[in-house]
């Protein structure tokens, strides 16, 4: 924690004035609240002029007298910035930022090339389906303009069915008026249509756009000199939304690919030796709690590999052993399933190696997992949020397990204090340090998973309730209708036969379901 705010006006000698996405930190290392702008160092500036504290509403000065530190990330445009301001809002969740906080993503244009006749879709997820995507794009009225102006311009379908046939090709009009060459019909040859949609995602990979762009403007000229100002301001629009949807704009993931002035070999580096390890921790898992009543009290563990977030390895829990909001309870019952888990699985893997080995278990482990014989590979560090009696109750359980050798610290978050087990003295980093900050991060990482899966549980405890008021509900039947329909959502939807499908639902109980949903 820093005792001194540092000398912005020295701060601003270096910052750029290109565009990117700033940070701004509180005394202990918050972030407080992200922005973007044109031009870094115009915008961070401003912050930090007298007037503008003077003249700021009572949240903009408040915001003001609460930063400590900042940090910036550069990048290449305005698209970019944005998509990188919403990905660090829904990570860091600021207090001080309202807009971009919810989960909707940015639009990406999906095209699945296995299908027997292929279409441009949108979507909001990347999945690994085989499917090819383009973005994200920022701009969505000009993405949606653009994505019909491709179909219409090289005939592609726009139908929802997989497999369209004859049957599909009477109620559709597409081909009508010409937007669809037909290929469910014949009209075109599947090779052909397929070298059509490869066309479009060439075009849409930014092959040939310069020749396009020309092209349309020279249209648009000729239709203004021909008097033909309705086609001459659609061509404009046409150019206008190409230019915005092709705009370069690179999908940002969290922990990967990030622009940032973050030095994960150093930082990694410089941890280790504070923390008095035997190298670099390259593996760190971290262990956060969330408890916000007796009905949902969850953990969650993320893993950082060289630095990063390693979302893959995320696990999260729910308490088994324990029933009431005691955080010391819940850190040891989450560390012992986690490392447990670990060991059986090692020793399972290993078992002849483990019946002649004299090694101590954590040196053994560690080799086999530097080996690749470990199926799952004990971290070099472990990191608790919370201070002295959570880490006490974590460390107790590595004990427990043979593990007192693994390296365990305890985050308090008051004074971004560091303790070691045994130690009542807590290690302090300045914050201006790149060690602290990796710590911060995976700290905030794994608050933020906890309470994601608590507001999940929650919202599905809030949506299942619904079922509850239903007359002559039991909890058998509420049970064995969530099991086969899985979620209220789709109980609604069901038709009577439906209902009467679930063991325990009758005729009777189907038409007070399907009765109490249409009033509601």
């Amino acid at each position: 924690m820093q005792d001194k705010k540092p000398n912005f006006r020295e701060r601003m000698r270096s910052t750029t004035s290109e565009p990117g996405v700033y940070l701004m930190k509180d005394r202990i290392g918050n972030t407080i609240y992200v922005g973007k702008a044109k031009n870094l160092k115009k915008r961070l500036s401003s912050y930090f002029l007298p007037s503008r504290k003077s003249k700021a509403d009572l949240k903009t000065r408040t915001l003001i007298e609460s930063i400590w530190d900042f940090e910036f990330h550069v990048v290449r445009n305005e698209e970019e910035a944005l998509i990188l301001e919403s990905k660090l809002i829904k990570q860091y969740r600021p207090r001080y930022n309202v807009s971009l906080r919810d989960d909707k993503r940015f639009w990406l244009v999906k095209v699945q090339l296995k299908t027997q006749i292929p279409r441009f879709e949108l979507t909001r997820l990347r999945k690994e389906d085989g499917a090819k995507y383009f973005g994200p794009f920022v701009h969505s009225t000009a993405l949606k303009a653009t994505l019909e102006w491709l179909n219409n311009a090289f005939g592609l379908r726009t139908c929802a069915q997989k497999s369209p046939g004859a049957h599909e090709y009477k109620h559709c009009h597409a081909d009508v008026i010409r937007n669809c060459s037909a290929p469910c019909v014949g009209k075109m040859s599947l090779e052909d249509y397929r070298a059509k949609v490869m066309e479009a995602v060439d075009f849409l990979d930014g092959k040939g756009k310069r020749g396009l762009f020309a092209s349309l403007r020279e249209e648009m000229q000729q239709a203004a000199e021909k008097m033909d100002f309705e086609k001459a301001g659609s061509l404009r629009d046409v150019i206008q939304n190409l230019e915005k949807t092709l705009s370069p704009a690179r999908q940002f993931a969290r922990g990967h690919g990030l622009p940032t002035t973050v030095k994960p070999t150093e930082d990694l580096a410089e941890l280790g030796e504070y923390l008095g390890l035997d190298r670099p921790p390259q593996v760190m898992e971290c262990f956060d709690i969330s408890n916000v009543s007796d009905t949902h009290i969850v953990a969650s563990m993320v893993r950082f590999t060289g630095g990063a977030p390693d979302n893959s390895n995320y696990r999260r829990y729910r308490m088994k052993t324990v029933t009431t909001q005691d955080d010391f309870a819940s850190m040891a019952e989450v560390v012992r399933r986690r490392y447990s888990r670990i060991v059986m699985e090692c020793q399972k893997a290993n078992k002849e190696f483990f019946e002649s080995n004299q090694e101590p278990l954590v040196q053994a482990m560690r080799r086999l997992g530097d080996e690749g014989l470990s199926p799952i590979r004990l971290p070099d560090l472990v990191i608790v949020d919370g201070g002295k009696g959570q880490l006490s109750a974590a460390y107790a359980e590595l004990v427990e397990l043979g593990l007192a050798e693994l390296p365990i610290v305890g985050l308090a978050k008051q004074h971004e204090e560091i303790f070691f087990p045994g130690e009542s003295d807590g290690l302090r980093i300045d914050h201006s340090q790149g060690s602290l900050k990796l710590m911060q991060r995976i700290r905030d990482e794994a608050h933020r998973y906890a309470n994601n899966y608590n507001e999940l549980l929650l919202r599905k405890r809030m949506s299942e309730s619904l079922l509850d008021d239903v007359p002559g509900m039991s909890t058998v039947r509420k049970r064995a209708l969530l099991k086969h329909f899985g979620s209220v959502t789709e109980v609604k939807k069901a038709t009577l036969k439906e209902l009467q499908k679930v063991t325990g639902i009758g005729p009777k109980s189907a038409v007070q379901i399907s009765e109490w949903f249409s009033r509601s």
